[in-house]
């Protein structure tokens, strides 16, 4: 079991930045996949990045290619989702997820570890 607390959310105009962070405890962290996913009220939670346990393979959603950056420090047991460009439609509650090993997967389900979300909140 491994506990996630992100933290980072806020208030942004359009066009600005944010940079999420998700703290590791429990489980090694080192030893496997790790995601973003976000969720707006009544829609199903979407897959915003992933990363494998070293960095060598990550996979972004096609909305946000180009604009986000996903990272970690093993030796800090702490994930980032660097988010420039930020767009209105962006607005969500962000969850950091962990995998039970090193595959990356693009859906929910994939993760048995979620944080508890943080908002971001992006105004035109």
């Amino acid at each position: 079991q491994v506990q996630l607390v992100e933290s980072g959310g806020g208030l942004v105009q359009a066009g600005g930045s944010l940079r999420l962070s998700c703290a590791a405890s429990g489980r090694t962290f080192g030893r496997f996949a790790m995601g973003w996913f976000r969720q707006v009220p009544g829609k199903e939670r979407e897959f915003v990045a992933a990363i494998s346990r070293y960095g060598a393979t990550i996979n972004y959603a096609d909305s946000v290619k180009g604009r986000f950056t996903i990272s970690r420090d093993n030796a800090k047991n702490t994930l980032y989702l660097q988010m420039n460009s930020l767009k209105p439609e962006d607005t969500a509650v962000y969850y950091c997820a962990a995998a039970s090993d090193n595959v990356i997967r693009i859906t929910a389900p994939g993760y048995d570890n979620w944080g508890q979300g943080t908002q971001v909140t992006v105004f035109s």
